[in-house]
C-alpha cells in the first residue's frame, strides 16, 4: 500500500473518533458466524441475521453496493441498498469503510438476481479499522519471503495457506485422538534439559541463572519419556517442539514438531504396523489418500514396504565385501565427513548419500548398523545390526523408530563410547546421561518406539515441497543476510 493511502486512513481514523465513532469498539457480538448461513443456506433464507467479518472487495454502483465479508475462511456476499439502510448509513459505508476493515451487518438473508447467497443489510457498523488495503487477492503474494515473514498476509490473501494451516490443525487433532483410542497417554517433558539426548544433534544452549548451570533445549524427548515407562506407564506420546542447531533448507527447520511414541511389551516391528496405521489413518480421514511428490502419484492406502539398508545398499555396488579402504574413498568422494571413521557410520552416510532420494513410495528401511545408534536393542539374529526402521515418503525421512534398549549395562557401554567420539570431536555424539542409565537399572520392560516428524508429513499429506510452507513462522534470517537462506 501506498504513504499516501496509509496517511489517509490515519487521517479517517482521526475523523471517525471526532465524530464520536470508536474505531476499533469493544462490544461487536454477531449472531451467526458466516459459515452457519453459507453451509445451512436454505434454513435461514428470509431470516434477519447479524455477522462479521473482514471486507476482502467492495463495489458501489449509486445506491446500491457489493461487498465479499470473510470470516474464518467463509465468504458471503453483503448487499447494501440505501432505501432500506438509510441514506447516512449509506453514506458513512461509502465515505469511511474500506476494503480490508472489519464490518457487523444486519439483515435479511437473500439470493441476488444472479443466485448468489447474501445478506441484504438494513444496519452496519464498523468492527474495526484497517490501516492498510489489502493486496489484491487474485495475485496473491508471489514473493516467498514476503509470505513467510509476514504469515499472517499470506493466510490472509491465499485460500491456499489458509487451507493448509487448518488442515495441519486437523492432523495433530486426528493423530492425538488416534493415539488416545490405541490406550496412549499423552505426557509433557522438559523443554530444557541438563544433558540433551535422544537423537545425534547439535543443541541450542543457555544458562539457568538460579542455579547457574548451562541447559540444552531438548533435541529429542525420548529419553525422558522411556523414564515414563520404567515409572509404570504402558504406553504414552508428546507432541513436542524439538530445536537442533542445524540447518535451514526445504526439509529443516531449528524448531520443529515431533511425536515421540512408546509402548512397553512390543517391538520394532509392532511399532512399524502402528506407524503405516497412524499414517493411512490421517491420509484417509483428510482426504489425501493419494498424494503427488516430485511428479509421481503416491498411493497411501498401500502396504509399505520393508526393505534392509544393506540390502539398498548392495544395489549401490556396497556389500560387506567392501573393504573400508573403499569406504572411505567414496566418504572423500561425496564430501562426507565422520570425525573418526567406522564401518557402520560409513554405511549410514553412504545410504543417505546414494539412496535416500529415491525412496519416493512409503518404505520402511530396516536393520541399520549398530554404530548408527547407542539406544536401540541389537539385532536378535545378528549382532552387527540393531532393530531401527526408518520411514521414507517422497524422499524424506518421515520416521525413526526402535526396539528400545533397555540393558542399562549395555546402554552405559554404549554412552561411554559416545563420549569418546565427542573427544574425537563428534559433536553430534550422545552425552553420557547418568540419571537416565540409573532409571533403566530400576527396569524398563520390552518397549517399542517411534519418532514422527509432523512437520515433514504434513508436507506429505498436502502436497507441499517446502517445510516452510507448512509451518506457520518459519526461521528466517535477517533481511540484509537473505542470501544465505537456502
Amino acid at each position: 500500500m501506498s504513504r499516501i493511502d496509509y496517511e489517509q486512513r490515519v487521517e479517517m481514523i482521526k475523523t471517525l473518533r471526532e465524530m464520536g465513532v470508536d474505531p476499533y469498539p469493544p462490544d461487536v457480538k454477531p449472531d451467526y458466524a458466516v459459515s452457519e448461513i453459507t453451509e445451512n443456506a436454505d434454513a435461514y433464507m428470509g431470516k434477519t441475521v447479524s455477522l462479521a467479518g473482514r471486507i476482502y472487495s467492495i463495489r458501489f454502483h449509486g445506491k446500491l453496493a457489493f461487498a465479499d465479508i470473510r470470516q474464518n475462511g467463509f465468504q458471503i456476499q453483503a448487499m447494501f441498498r440505501k432505501d432500506i439502510m438509510g441514506d447516512e448509513p449509506y453514506k458513512f459505508l461509502k465515505k469511511y469503510v474500506d476494503k480490508g476493515d472489519f464490518l457487523w451487518i444486519k439483515g435479511e438473508v437473500i439470493r441476488s438476481k444472479r443466485g448468489e447467497l447474501s445478506i441484504l443489510a438494513a444496519e452496519i457498523r464498523l468492527a474495526a479499522k484497517a490501516m492498510y488495503d489489502l493486496p489484491h487477492e487474485w495475485f496473491g503474494i508471489e514473493d516467498m519471503r514476503t509470505r513467510y515473514r509476514q504469515r499472517y498476509l499470506d493466510i490472509l490473501i491465499n485460500k491456499d495457506s489458509f487451507d493448509v494451516f487448518v488442515m495441519r490443525s486437523r492432523i495433530v487433532s486426528g493423530l492425538r485422538r488416534y493415539l488416545e483410542d490405541m490406550g496412549l497417554m499423552e505426557m509433557e517433558t522438559p523443554v530444557l534439559q541438563p544433558v540433551y539426548g535422544g537423537a545425534s544433534a547439535k543443541p541450542f544452549k543457555t544458562h539457568v541463572n538460579a542455579i547457574d548451570r548451562d541447559y540444552y533445549l531438548r533435541i529429542s524427548d525420548e529419553l525422558y519419556l522411556k523414564r515414563l515407562i520404567v515409572a509404570g506407564y504402558d504406553g504414552v506420546f508428546e507432541v513436542a517442539k524439538d530445536f537442533r542447531n542445524e540447518d535451514i533448507d526445504t526439509t529443516h527447520n531449528p524448531e520443529f514438531t515431533m511425536v515421540e511414541i512408546y509402548k512397553a511389551y512390543v517391538d520394532y516391528n509392532d511399532m512399524m504396523d502402528m506407524t503405516e496405521g497412524l499414517i493411512r489413518h490421517l491420509a484417509e480421514t483428510n482426504g489425501a489418500t493419494t498424494v503427488t511428490i516430485g511428479g509421481k502419484n503416491i498411493d497411501l492406502t498401500k502396504p509399505f514396504r520393508r526393505v534392509k539398508m544393506l540390502d539398498m545398499l548392495a544395489e549401490k555396488g556396497i556389500t560387506d565385501r567392501t573393504t573400508d579402504e573403499e569406504l572411505k574413498a567414496m566418504l572423500e568422494k561425496y564430501n562426507l565427513k565422520l570425525p573418526a571413521y567406522n564401518r557402520g557410520q560409513a554405511l549410514g552416510k553412504l545410504f543417505e548419500k546414494l539412496c535416500e532420494d529415491e525412496l519416493v513410495d512409503p518404505v520402511f528401511v530396516i536393520d541399520h548398523p549398530k554404530e548408527t545408534t547407542p539406544l536401540c536393542k541389537i539385532h536378535r539374529s545378528d549382532p552387527s545390526l540393531v532393530e531401527r526402521f526408518e520411514l521414507y515418503i517422497g524422499g524424506m525421512e518421515l520416521a525413526n523408530g526402535y526396539s528400545e534398549l533397555n540393558d542399562p549395562q549395555l546402554q552405559e557401554h554404549l554412552f561411554r563410547e559416545e563420549a569418546e567420539r565427542r573427544d574425537l570431536g563428534d559433536v553430534e555424539a550422545h552425552e553420557y546421561d547418568e540419571d537416565f542409565i540409573e532409571a533403566l537399572r530400576w527396569g524398563m520392560p520390552p518397549t517399542g518406539g517411534v519418532g514422527i516428524g509432523i512437520d515433514r508429513l504434513v508436507m506429505v499429506l498436502t502436497q507441499k515441497d517446502s517445510i516452510k510452507e507448512v509451518l506457520l513462522f518459519p526461521m528466517m534470517a535477517p533481511i540484509n543476510a537473505e542470501n544465505h537462506e537456502n
